[in-house]
């Protein structure tokens, strides 16, 4: 089964922009796989701005979000896992969703359903 996680992150965004809000993005600054500008990183979080007008390009995928961005005047492409997604939110009133980070980090059905060597002992 697929995770919620991004559908509920672009329903939620597509929220704020229909109330002519500003979305913002926070996200795991310590996940491996993110790109993320590091002079912005602040407690091993990152606030990011989804304001249409600030980026360009956004792709709100199920495996990860991408878009590119200015920042302090430099280009750069933003990619970050969904996973690494800790909330979304219109920055005017708060409203949005937080995630749970260990939710979104439980292993896979399989991993979960693996039978266990059977415990015998004797009794006499």
């Amino acid at each position: 089964m697929t995770s919620l996680k991004p559908y509920l992150i672009r329903s939620i965004y597509e929220w704020i922009i229909d109330n002519q809000l500003t979305p913002h993005l926070l996200v795991d600054a310590e996940n491996s796989e993110a790109v993320l500008p590091q002079d912005y990183i602040d407690d091993g979080k990152i606030v990011l701005n989804l304001r249409p007008e600030a980026i360009q390009g956004l792709i709100l995928g199920n495996e990860e979000i991408q878009f590119n961005a200015r920042f302090s005047g430099t280009p750069m492409q933003i990619i970050t896992p969904t996973s690494a997604v800790l909330a979304i939110y219109a920055k005017e009133n708060g409203k949005g969703m937080m995630f749970d980070p260990e939710e979104y980090n439980t292993p896979p059905e399989e991993e979960l359903k693996k039978p266990e060597k059977p415990h015998l002992r004797v009794v006499k």
